[in-house]
Formats: C-alpha cells, sequence, structure tokens
C-alpha cells in the first residue's frame, strides 16, 4: 500500500489520544512513525536508527517505545528502549507485534495501532508509573518522513 493511501486511512486524531491517554499513566514515552522509505536494510535496524533519531533513547527513565511502519513494504517494528525492554523481555514485544499484524490484516489500521498503544502503556504503566514532576518529553503525533 502507499504510504499516503495508509497515512489518508488513518484516524490520527484517536492515535493521538491513544497516545496521550497510555502516557497519562505512565512516565514513559510512545510515538508512531510511519515512514515511505522502503529499500534501507531490515525493518528493525531501521527502526532502531530512528528511534535514535527521534531522541526517543534520551527519556529520563530509557522508557520509550517506538511503533515504527512501512507501509509500502507491510513491515513494521516494534521497539522498546533499555529500560522498558529490561522489564518486559522479548515476549511481550513478540505479542504486541501479533496482535498488531493481526488486526492489521483486517484493514482496521487505526485499530491496529491504537492497540499496540494500548498494549505499550499497560507495560509502561506497571512499570514506569506517571509521576508527580512528569513531562510529556516527545511529541504524540505521528511521525513521518
Amino acid at each position: 500500500m502507499k504510504t499516503k493511501h495508509f497515512l489518508n486511512a488513518l484516524d490520527e486524531a484517536r492515535i493521538a489520544e491513544a497516545i496521550r491517554n497510555a502516557e497519562s499513566r505512565t512516565s514513559g514515552e510512545i510515538r508512531v512513525f510511519v515512514t515511505s522509505r522502503k529499500k534501507a536494510g531490515p525493518v528493525m535496524e531501521r527502526a532502531a536508527r530512528r528511534f535514535e533519531k527521534l531522541g526517543m533513547a534520551k527519556t529520563r527513565e530509557r522508557n520509550g517505545v517506538l511503533v515504527y511502519l512501512v507501509p509500502e513494504t507491510q513491515e513494521f517494528a516494534i521497539i522498546g528502549d533499555s529500560g522498558i525492554h529490561e522489564k518486559c523481555g522479548e515476549g511481550f514485544w513478540s505479542d504486541i507485534a501479533a496482535g498488531l499484524r493481526r488486526t492489521m490484516a483486517t484493514g482496521d489500521f487505526s485499530g491496529a495501532i491504537i492497540d499496540a498503544v494500548s498494549a505499550a502503556g499497560d507495560a509502561l504503566s506497571t512499570h514506569f508509573p506517571s509521576r508527580p514532576d512528569d513531562q510529556n518529553e516527545l511529541p504524540n503525533s505521528i511521525g513521518r518522513d
């Protein structure tokens, strides 16, 4: 699917609201990024580079989560920084990925992303609850290139 069509199919306001809701329960940060680039190496490596470029490794508790989507190749990656990864382990990310894949296959792209954001938010709130001095360190809007 062309990236433009994918983005047009998304309910960006609902996704941003899901990010706000998830982050309201945690000190963690969640980002969604959609790329049109399709030939720059394995999706996990590209997502890791984007994670760094977005400044997600600079959160106070190393608890950022990135949902990275490549519509044109129908690939995605979900990456958590070292703080959250240590708490949840690889199986957690595989479960979120399976849910994302399942819902995306139905054509409900917004719902798939919202479910992934909510699952990440649940884990973050368990391991990194909201703190009185918490600040939103990263934008809640969908990033794109």
